[in-house]
């Protein structure tokens, strides 16, 4: 899989580590067994390494562009995107510019012919994201969401948790992140899709939806907008027709514990940083309902957690799939169709 990069920002930049390391063989071997999954096509995967290389870099202009592939390793580099879709040596593309700029370059590498993997959130909205999934399938080329925490192996060690019945039935999930990053100019520019909304509170309602479904019955959420006019901070709840309940919270002003819990009638779990889960506990109650820790889950080493779904890409190619099994077109679509309600209730913008 000869990977090319829109963008050279600072998500590419933490890419582009993930992906020179996975050029190694025993490096992709390695991950691929923390992914293991028990099922058939999943077992079968493992029969071949597949081969992944950093192969081109665009940038808005070539000097950036070629600072960019000498630091890390890239063949080439080009002062255009265009220049970039237009090279037969790129199988996938990954999108890493602001949430304005997916729609497009998304749709412009698919009519290309290039697979793609774009940054999360993963459109402006769920109409653009469904133009994108519907040209991927009409040209059955890959395309996928880069929500790392759908791919990683902290979420297979979650499900199990929960499947296994230690926590009894489930009622409620909290999760928070917060950093401050209100001076990008990115978060505070509208027209780029700024606020705390795509670029954070997506983390929250991804890990609701991981671990409560998606049979939402309603939805509140209130905002502060910052003097920009977009989100600076907002807060979401949301009621489940099964009775379960999501309380979420995302900021774009300050760092936050960034938390989430799991509330069962037989225990708690807490999942340290949802961004990028760091320990997983289980805690139970005494009999005074003081809870207390019984067990802490071990999360694997990681290269820097982009590596997951790299592979997950590389193997979906391979076995001529047009999503990842991770996260599939209709749990994309469904995300952007919460933050479309949520802008909604805001009747902000």
């Amino acid at each position: 899989m000869r990977a090319g990069f829109i963008g050279a920002g600072g998500i590419a930049r933490e890419m582009a580590i993930t992906m020179r390391k996975l050029e190694d063989p025993e490096q992709v071997a390695a991950v691929m067994r923390q992914m293991r999954q028990p099922n058939e096509e999943r077992e079968n995967a493992w029969d071949d390494i597949p081969e992944i290389e950093c192969t081109a870099v665009a940038a808005r202009d070539l000097e950036r562009a070629e600072s960019f592939a000498g630091t890390y390793g890239f063949r080439k580099a080009y002062g255009s995107y265009e220049a970039l879709l237009a090279d037969p040596d790129i199988d996938l593309v990954y999108i890493a510019l602001p949430h304005s700029h997916h729609c497009r370059w998304t749709k412009e590498a698919l009519t290309a012919g290039k697979h793609v993997l774009c940054e999360k959130a993963f459109a402006l909205n769920e109409e653009e994201a469904k133009e994108m999934v519907d040209l991927a399938k009409g040209k059955n080329l890959l395309l996928a969401e880069a929500i790392w925490t759908r791919y990683m192996p902290s979420r297979k060690i979650i499900e199990e948790i929960i499947q296994s019945g230690e926590l009894g039935k489930i009622y409620t999930v909290s999760a928070n992140l917060g950093y401050p990053v209100f001076m990008n100019e990115r978060m505070f520019r509208p027209e780029l899709g700024g606020g705390a909304l795509l670029d954070l509170t997506v983390y929250p309602l991804n890990f609701a939806s991981m671990f409560l479904g998606n049979d939402i019955r309603g939805i509140s959420a209130s905002c502060i907008l910052d003097d920009h006019g977009v989100d600076g901070q907002n807060q979401v709840m949301m009621a489940y027709s099964d009775g379960k309940m999501a309380s979420l919270f995302a900021s774009m002003f300050t760092l936050t514990d960034r938390a989430g819990w799991i509330y069962g009638e037989k225990g708690n779990l807490e999942v340290q940083n949802i961004n990028n889960p760091e320990a997983i506990r289980l805690y139970r109650h005494n009999k005074e309902n003081v809870p207390f820790l019984e067990k802490e889950y071990s999360v694997p080493p990681q290269i820097n957690g982009y590596e997951y779904e790299v592979i997950s890409c590389a193997l979906a190619i391979r076995n001529g799939k047009c999503e990842c099994e991770e996260m599939p077109h209709s749990e994309t679509l469904e995300i952007m169709r919460q933050m479309d309600r949520i802008r909604k209730v805001w009747k902000t913008y």
